[in-house]
């Protein structure tokens, strides 16, 4: 990898081993799928398995560290170390049905700031990585977000509020979509928070937006979206937090003007 710092490698070698794991349980699913259990089940084991393997392997390379992972909640670390954010198993949904749409997004967080982040794709064996100051790629190929500038040229991704989402905001939802669906080239919904905000990042869609997110599911986006020369915020403009509602993210040329059609939907 280009110019990538020992912590990068540190993030990419762990995500990849853990995506060849999920790559290989992957590949059970589809018989799963006919059982009368189904893979339910078997899908949760695959994610805590990841999660076990990805904390294993990151406390060995860095001892002390917190981590805040999906599955393990928050783990406390030695006083004023950078804190891990993980999610094993981003498109979680995906990953049952069957859907070869999935990824293991591994951030950093240091001084209540997001300084590094690694997505890995393990059916397409796409590493997104980034860190502050660094730079954005995707594998050895530096990264900018897309140069698009006009609202009918551009293609969003979102995620759609669904049974038990904490994102209570169905309405709002539907007259943001309608919106979307009236001044844009058209609307993507994959399923796979880190995956969207790493295609922002490597300019294969314009602009993404979602509700009801945790941590692990955009720590180390944000980071890619940030260094590819991209901006992130809420729905609302306000500064994006952690623990924010929602998340808003697009290149810089329309981060305004969907910002604003999203807000005034």
């Amino acid at each position: 990898m280009p110019s990538a710092s020992p912590l990068i490698s540190v993030m990419a070698a762990t995500a990849i081993k853990a995506g060849r794991a999920l790559r290989r349980d992957f590949g059970e699913v589809e018989a799963l799928q006919v059982s009368r259990k189904g893979p339910a089940d078997f899908v949760s084991n695959a994610d805590i398995k990841s999660e076990r393997l990805i904390r294993k392997e990151l406390e060995k390379a860095r001892p002390g560290w917190s981590f805040l992972m999906e599955e393990g909640g928050a783990i406390e670390g030695e006083a004023g170390r950078p804190r891990w954010i993980v999610d094993p198993l981003d498109g979680t949904t995906n990953f049952l049905h069957g859907l070869p749409h999935f990824a293991v997004s591994i951030g950093v967080e240091q001084g209540g700031e997001l300084t590094a982040g690694v997505i890995y794709d393990p059916i397409k064996d796409e590493t997104f990585w980034a860190e502050k100051g660094a730079g954005a790629y995707l594998n050895q190929r530096r990264l900018r977000v897309s140069a698009r500038d006009k609202l009918p040229d551009a293609l969003l991704a979102t995620g759609i509020p669904f049974l038990g989402s904490k994102a209570k905001r169905h309405d709002r939802y539907l007259a943001e979509m309608r919106a979307a669906m009236d001044n844009t080239s058209g609307v993507r919904r994959w399923g796979a928070a880190a995956l969207d905000l790493a295609y922002v990042a490597a300019g294969r869609v314009d602009a993404y937006w979602e509700a009801g997110l945790s941590p692990w599911d955009m720590a180390a986006g944000i980071v890619l979206v940030k260094e590819a020369g991209g901006y992130v915020s809420e729905i609302d403009g306000s500064p994006l937090r952690l623990d924010s509602e929602t998340i808003f993210a697009a290149n810089d040329r329309l981060f305004k003007p969907v910002g604003e059609m999203l807000r005034g939907a």
